[in-house]
């Protein structure tokens, strides 16, 4: 298991999973754009780096996660003038790279091919586990969860990647979450990932617009959900995500929608499997509806509210009392 373990991009779900990486003894160096964010991760034991190339050169480093918002961050951490493949050839220290961001699969092959033709730190080759490589594994992990499963330690990772690098990162995944499912070769992970959110972004526009109605036609909202849960409508939108403020304690619509996942994320996860549809001709009508849904919240309510707000701020329903 190894002992240093860096991580760059620490917001709602980063923190999460780097705090879990602390406490399960791993040492974590951090690399955020937000002072914040580091300054509250090194009051938890982080250690703290300046760029992502500094990071990724660190002595003793092992494993290097990234989980950022977007494509272009992504690439930008990693391919950027300050970015990990930066680094002159034989100084990169990590033998294992995971991006567990949501990014369109294009881009983690284009990574997988960049990391390929990178050259490890002699030491790295020396140390990594099983066969040796003079060029680090890089993995496309995203996740499922939510901030929830974060916290918890309880993520599903879609993996994308050689096997034998998936193996390696079992431990180190395996602490942040409860199941790794290995998809394929590099961008399998992401096009798997691509696939769950549109399936989430669907299933909560419908649940959202169910509830409301089921509200318009003067049925309570807790009622309705007891429903859903019990037969063929029951869904995580529903039992586990409720979007109706008051119908359920510890997710974001208790706390006026915020602490979540982001309309903007989710906008722009819709997006790229939009983008990914018309690579292969494939038809998704009830994504583009979904996905018009969210840029009008994200547009009306600001890009950080969660996405179940969709219930509230576009379909125009309401809360339920604490005690009804």
């Amino acid at each position: 298991m190894p002992s240093l373990v860096g991580f760059i991009g620490i917001g709602n779900m980063g923190a999460c999973m780097a705090r879990n990486l602390l406490a399960a003894g791993y040492r974590v160096i951090v690399c955020d754009r937000s002072p914040k964010a580091v300054a509250a991760l090194q009051q938890a034991g982080a250690l703290q780096a300046e760029t992502p190339a500094q990071l990724a050169s660190t002595p003793g480093l092992k494993a290097l996660v990234t989980m950022l918002p977007s494509s272009a961050a992504v690439r930008e951490t990693y391919l950027g003038p300050t970015g990990i493949f930066s680094l002159p050839p034989r100084t990169l220290r990590p033998s294992l790279l995971i991006d567990s961001s949501t990014i369109d699969p294009l881009t983690s092959r284009d990574l997988a091919a960049a990391a390929a033709r990178t050259t490890l730190h002699p030491d790295a080759v020396e140390g990594a586990a099983g066969a040796p490589s003079t060029a680090p594994a890089m993995l496309d992990a995203p996740v499922s969860g939510g901030v929830g499963g974060a916290a918890a330690g309880t993520l599903t990772f879609m993996v994308g990647g050689p096997a034998e690098a998936v193996a390696r990162a079992q431990g180190l995944l395996g602490t942040m979450g409860r199941a790794t499912v290995h998809c394929g070769e590099a961008g399998a992970g992401q096009a798997a990932k691509l696939c769950n959110n549109l399936v989430l972004g669907v299933s909560m526009a419908g649940v959202a617009e169910g509830l409301a109605l089921g509200q318009r036609l003067g049925l309570d909202a807790r009622n309705l959900t007891k429903i859903f849960n019990g037969s063929s409508a029951r869904c995580w939108s529903a039992d586990t995500y409720n979007p109706v403020p008051g119908v359920m304690e510890g997710v974001p619509a208790s706390r006026e929608y915020t602490g979540g996942f982001a309309a903007a994320l989710m906008s722009k996860d819709l997006g790229l499997a939009q983008e990914a549809a018309a690579q292969c001709s494939a038809a998704l009508p009830m994504t583009a509806a979904a996905a018009e849904l969210y840029r009008q919240l994200a547009t009306e309510a600001g890009p950080a509210i969660d996405f179940s707000g969709v219930y509230q701020h576009v379909y125009g329903g309401q809360a339920v009392a604490a005690n009804s």
